[in-house]
């Protein structure tokens, strides 16, 4: 098999890298680059825990081949917050809302609803809503984020 020669930015940082056609984005972001905040689950882009925002728009890594992010910018979890550590809104919700328990799909459910509220964008509730039916989670019943989307869509976060 031969290896195809990729340019990106992950997180503000530039890689170029020499990648299997076959390697998934998030494969490669874990095992390559080092960032194992986007967590693989099951594969099938059905669970939401392995999404990163590629060019502005949630992605589920693992139906991307690295392959096809050749150019892009990518954020992974890793990179949401500012490098002083402030958290990002999404994020500051998440906290106070209690919007995680074991935190395996915490980084997906963070990459999906920081897309859509980045640069200033004040998506409504339902709007929210809908984009985590592509979410799964088993231990927090969804409660403390389905807070967390409604004080984010009230604009209430730190």
């Amino acid at each position: 098999m031969s290896d195809h020669a990729i340019a990106l930015t992950v997180n503000g940082r530039q890689f170029t890298e020499q990648v299997e056609a076959r390697l998934t984005l998030g494969d490669f972001l874990r095992e390559k680059l080092g960032y194992t905040g986007v967590h693989m689950a099951c594969e099938h882009g059905v669970c939401g825990a392995c999404t990163v925002v590629v060019d502005g728009l949630a992605v589920r890594s693992c139906l991307m081949f690295a392959v096809q992010a050749d150019g892009a910018e990518i954020t992974t979890v890793e990179g949401v917050a500012a490098p002083d550590g402030t958290l990002n809104p999404v994020q500051q919700a998440m906290r106070e809302c209690h919007a995680l328990q074991c935190g395996f799909c915490t980084p997906g459910v963070v990459m999906t609803l920081t897309s859509l509220t980045e640069g200033g964008n004040k998506p409504d509730e339902k709007t929210l809503l809908q984009a985590m039916s592509g979410h799964l989670c088993r231990c927090t019943g969804y409660q403390g984020i389905r807070k967390a989307i409604k004080q984010l869509a009230a604009g209430e976060t730190a």
